[in-house]
């Protein structure tokens, strides 16, 4: 089996529990929205691209406390993909992976005192006003970087909603468990 069949299928996955969740249970009908979450769970597959924030010399950055800083180092564009960046990490730990989060922030890391679903929010919210290209698509992205600003809360419940779900099929068909962590 090549690469981009395992992808396919992942992609497939998430995309009907996300269309489920959000547009049949939860009655969200925004499709862009909904794209984007699917497409972030599918990315936050690999490890490599939850943590994909590096430092000016190239070190990778693991906690949102050093993004947050290293984003104040950056201007326009960078500094837009790193806001972006924090949004979707806050927002994946935050609404799926909710138990992790006391060890994400624990006493002896930088993300101690962060609330994530304040900084999420807010760094989507910035991250929406900074333009990272000038075509279509670029402005269509901004829209939904400011739609996952203003709706976060809803979109940390979709998000638990969608581990439960696919907990739930896991269970009752007996098959191996999805683990993305």
């Amino acid at each position: 089996m090549n690469n981009a069949q395992p992808n396919r299928l992942l992609t497939r996955f998430f995309s009907g529990m996300t269309e489920y969740t959000f547009h049949v249970r939860m009655g969200v009908p925004d499709t862009k929205l909904v794209d984007y979450i699917s497409d972030l769970l599918v990315r936050f597959v690999w490890l490599e691209k939850i943590y994909s924030v590096r430092t000016l010399r190239g070190k990778r950055i693991t906690e949102v406390a050093r993004m947050l800083t290293e984003s104040q180092h950056r201007k326009g564009a960078a500094k837009g993909e790193i806001q972006r960046q924090i949004g979707d990490i806050t927002l994946f730990w935050a609404g799926l992976y909710p138990d992790a989060l006391p060890k994400l922030q624990g006493k002896n890391r930088a993300d101690y005192l962060l609330d994530y679903k304040k900084e999420g929010q807010r760094a989507y919210l910035q991250a929406s006003r900074i333009p990272t290209t000038k075509n279509k698509e670029g402005k269509e992205t901004q829209k939904v970087l400011r739609r996952l600003g203003e709706q976060f809360e809803m979109c940390l419940f979709g998000l638990g909603e969608i581990r439960r779900e696919w907990e739930n099929r896991d269970e009752n068909s007996g098959g191996p468990q999805l683990l993305l962590e």
